[in-house]
């Protein structure tokens, strides 16, 4: 891990995400690429600390993604997506994280549906008094995840998370 121009502070103590100012989301897109599917967890939790490993984390609570849609969601979570009954948790460990003035660079893995797979992103994180906003997004092959469900050849490869939010220090 680095540390230029690194936000002060940042690069000491536990950071967690403040719910109340965080959002994780996702996108996929459908009906041959003309519709995005838009959706948000409503329950996760993960904390930044740069002297821990694994110096970031996210555990997302899987059953509660929400697309306006009770159909749908319920049918994302059945065994032909994230098979919530099985696998509760959507995880994101950091293997790698290197602090580069406002921006986190970050290798890990995420966890889902019982299989993981590498992902590398990029994070900009910038102070907001006496914490720090982040954002950041990635987009993985959901079929490496084992969601390989695609009637008549609907969904397209990549689903995109998002996560936008406020890290304050741990009490």
């Amino acid at each position: 891990m680095s540390t230029t121009d690194a936000p002060a502070g940042l690069g000491t103590g536990t950071w967690i995400l403040d719910p109340d100012n965080s959002t994780v989301e996702f996108r996929t897109k459908t009906v041959w690429g003309l519709v995005t599917v838009k959706g948000t967890f409503s329950k996760y939790d993960g904390y930044l600390d740069l002297s821990s490993d694994p110096a970031i984390k996210l555990t997302i609570d899987a059953a509660t993604l929400d697309t306006k849609n009770k159909k749908r969601d319920a049918h994302l979570r059945s065994e032909d997506f994230f098979d919530v009954e099985r696998h509760p948790e959507v995880i994101f460990e950091s293997s790698d994280v290197r602090l580069d003035g406002d921006r986190l660079h970050v290798d890990g893995k995420l966890s889902a549906r019982g299989s993981e797979i590498p992902v590398g992103l990029t994070a900009s994180v910038v102070t907001d008094g006496d914490g720090y906003e982040l954002e950041s997004s990635v987009t993985v092959d959901h079929r490496q995840l084992g969601m390989t469900f695609n009637q008549m050849g609907m969904i397209k490869d990549g689903s995109t998370l998002i996560v936008r939010g406020l890290l304050v220090r741990q009490a």
